[in-house]
């Protein structure tokens, strides 16, 4: 069986697209993904003040559907998902049965038997793998969907001007974490408001052979609010200033949700066993007797940016660990999340860059918070 790393890197439905707009292309998660068209900073504060399109067609869709489809994902999932109403989502994860976290999720509510689980790129064959496995003995469907849709995304205060100009959809109506279909540009499309910059935005699942078409329709509604295409690049630091996790960082699967300070997502009051339970109810005892690390933001005195495993210092001890860094073009200089041993106090504390102990104030998550 050859491995995954010899295969060629899959396309987008916009791949073409991408790259006559000059983009420096990467290979994500097996995908060939847009990294930047032109400055990172640029596009990031594009995305803060105006808007931002994204093409996120890497994710993973997995349909679940029929009678016990929300049995099934309440049994699959640590989330209460039987309680989503319909055109509703909600933020989740899957478990292993040791507690240890395969991936976090968006699941959407499509209608009464029918749901779309949306897993990270990096994940989504594990995801549905597992789902599949767990679906046994259950009247329902796992069904892979990648191959049917295109994601576009568009994230910025200007972007429910800017979509509202090509859809007669009820986006005043449309709440954070929620989906309805309608029709974009002459397009159909699930329209989705999840987001993952901590600006207001839009998602737009579409047949890939209407992707290119909607991405020129709002490019050209957004061009006098000042929208530019945005790659993956700037996207990490949008989520990192909102203080969001990202898998294979802040998430993986020697961490439970209370490991990772987010214990909320689990709902041990719902129906029925869940995979995962017993190992769950566990960790959060001990992390109710004994908390363990905790996810701070980190913002550097200096000038030098940390790196995901880089070592966190306090009186000469280590206390903890950088999962994810970058500069921070909002703010004007590197920021970074960690886990540490108890939260260190105000005198702040040093990040090991390459034996020097760079001196870093912590501060409470998000770095960056949207005025509503």
């Amino acid at each position: 069986m050859s491995s995954s790393a010899s295969r060629p890197p899959r396309r987008t439905a916009l791949d073409a697209l991408h790259r006559s707009l000059g983009a420096t292309m990467t290979d994500f998660a097996g995908w060939d993904m847009p990294l930047r068209y032109g400055s990172e900073r640029d596009e990031h504060l594009a995305v803060r003040t105006r808007a931002g399109l994204f093409d996120l067609s890497h994710m993973g869709e997995i349909a679940v559907t029929g009678p016990d489809a929300a049995a099934l994902l309440n049994f699959a999932l640590v989330g209460n998902i039987a309680s989503v109403g319909v055109g509703r989502a909600r933020y989740t994860m899957i478990c292993r049965a040791d507690g240890g976290i395969l991936d976090d999720l968006i699941v959407y509510r499509l209608a009464e038997t029918e749901y779309l689980v949306v897993a990270n790129a990096s994940n989504a064959q594990v995801v549905l793998d597992a789902l599949t496995e767990r679906a046994a003995g259950f009247d329902a469907e796992v069904r892979d969907d990648r191959d049917a849709y295109a994601l576009l995304a568009v994230q910025g205060p200007a972007s429910p001007g800017i979509l509202q100009s090509l859809t007669d959809a009820d986006l005043d109506g449309l709440k954070y974490y929620a989906g309805l279909p309608g029709t974009v540009a002459g397009v159909s499309a699930l329209i989705a408001r999840t987001g993952y910059t901590g600006e207001d935005g839009f998602e737009l699942f579409v047949d890939p052979a209407d992707a290119e078409k909607l991405w020129q329709a709002l490019t050209e509604a957004g061009a006098e609010a000042g929208l530019i295409p945005c790659g993956l690049s700037c996207r990490d630091t949008l989520r990192l200033e909102a203080g969001m996790p990202l898998y294979g960082h802040e998430l993986t699967t020697s961490l439970t949700p209370f490991d990772a300070g987010l214990g909320r997502v689990v709902k041990f009051d719902k129906e029925g066993d869940f995979v995962g339970r017993e190992a769950l109810e566990r960790a959060a005892e001990r992390a109710a007797q004994n908390p363990p690390r905790t996810l701070v933001g980190l913002i550097a005195e200096g000038r030098r940016v940390p790196r995901a495993g880089y070592r966190v210092v306090a009186g000469g001890e280590v206390v903890g660990e950088v999962t994810s860094g970058a500069p921070s073009p909002t703010l004007g200089k590197p920021i970074a999340m960690a886990y540490v041993d108890a939260a260190p106090g105000a005198e702040g504390v040093g990040v090991d860059i390459r034996g020097s102990h760079e001196p870093y104030e912590v501060v409470a998550l998000p770095f960056y918070k949207r005025q509503k």
